[in-house]
């Protein structure tokens, strides 16, 4: 199952993807996914882990206070077959891990249910690159509905699609559907939704496609950025100019290499809405070219590696062709200030403002930061 040396680093593209290989293979294996949190919980909801039956594990819901005891009610649930809720309140002090009251110290609902059918349509949806969102019931008192009964809604086309469960009452689907109506991307939450025959509560969780870096050089300051990229979660793509050498085993963390003339980048853009281009072939031309080419596409991000003067030279060659819109993409030089000019300072630098982009965060220190560090989804 290992995706990753490190099951406490898995992405949540790798723990898509050890479920994908646990319905390929006809494993018992089981997910437990945080569904919600008060108070800290160091995991938010959303968050997975996979246990086989063996009992290894990728991914996380916790900083470890409770994963000897979500593993065991896994193996519960592997044997049952049954979906199950479990609550943890840690808030007496004896779940925090440290002993310094940080941590786990709030109360966290975990779905603990097999890897089954029921998640086959959201997993093709996100193979394909589109969204979709998922439906689940978690407590009910409606005899008609179940633990885990699941409906997933696909994006743009708005099916709505079930398999080897029951899915949701359609009425409480169209409910959910309607509270989540302007809810940001990767949302996830809890609704109550009262039905004819009693309360049910969902778990409503949107779920993006793997956002995508694509890398435009050839050279060894490429790795840093692909590696980093990689660990941050992001599915890294690099292209060399044509000509450069661009075996696979130059650049092991990408999942793709490939040599690619600049002025046709473009064509390797496939989920713009996902897909974030950091150009860094340190050659004026090349990168001009790569930059023309992108810039016809709707990706959300474009940064440009090297000194500020060599973008203003770029910009002025460029000048009538950026219009406001493009300028707003464009980052140059990319990354965040925070010192240091070693390969892998700027590759954490330019990494850094990919995550802050793609979170819509700002990149500041947490510490000036007022409220909590995740804010809760405001759902209607």
């Amino acid at each position: 199952m290992r995706t990753t040396d490190d099951p406490w680093s898995a992405t949540a593209d790798s723990v898509r993807q050890s479920m994908r290989e646990q319905r390929g293979s006809g494993s018992e294996a089981v997910v437990a996914t945080v569904v919600n949190v008060e108070e800290s919980g160091y995991r938010r909801p959303g968050a997975r882990m996979v246990v086989v039956p063996d009992g290894e594990r990728l991914g996380a819901v916790t900083a470890g206070c409770i994963t000897e005891s979500v593993t065991e009610t896994a193996r519960r649930v592997s044997a049952s077959g049954t979906p199950r809720l479990e609550t943890f309140d840690l808030r007496g002090g004896d779940g925090d891990a440290w002993g310094l009251g940080l941590g786990c110290n709030g109360v966290i609902d975990v779905l603990v249910e097999p890897v089954d059918a029921s998640f086959d349509p959201a997993l093709s949806e996100l193979r394909e690159k589109r969204a979709a969102t998922v439906l689940t019931a978690v407590e009910t008192d409606d005899p008609a509905i179940g633990v885990g009964d699941r409906t997933v809604i696909t994006r743009g086309r708005g099916e709505r699609l079930s398999k080897g469960r029951p899915g949701l009452p359609e009425a409480v689907v169209a409910e959910a559907e309607s509270r989540l109506d302007g809810a940001a991307s990767g949302a996830a939450a809890t609704l109550d939704v009262r039905t004819s025959d009693g309360d049910v509560r969902v778990f409503a969780n949107d779920l993006a496609p793997t956002p995508e870096l694509l890398v435009f050089g050839g050279h060894g300051d490429v790795n840093p950025v692909a590696s980093l990229g990689a660990q941050a979660g992001f599915r890294v793509r690099v292209a060399a100019a044509r000509g450069a050498h661009a075996g696979e085993s130059r650049f092991p963390a990408a999942s793709e290499v490939t040599a690619v003339h600049p002025a046709e980048l473009a064509a390797l853009v496939d989920a713009p809405d996902h897909t974030y281009v950091v150009l860094m072939s340190h050659n004026f031309v090349d990168d001009r070219l790569a930059l023309e080419s992108i810039l016809g596409t709707e990706v959300p991000y474009v940064g440009v590696m090297g000194p500020r003067r060599r973008f203003d030279q770029l910009r002025e060659a460029m000048d009538r062709e950026l219009d406001a819109t493009d300028r707003e993409r464009i980052a140059a030089p990319c990354g965040l200030d925070i010192g240091g000019d070693g390969p892998s300072t700027v590759g954490l630098s330019v990494v850094s403002e990919l995550l802050a982009v793609h979170n819509g965060r700002s990149g500041a220190r947490l510490t000036d930061r007022a409220g909590p560090i995740h804010g809760r989804p405001e759902l209607g």
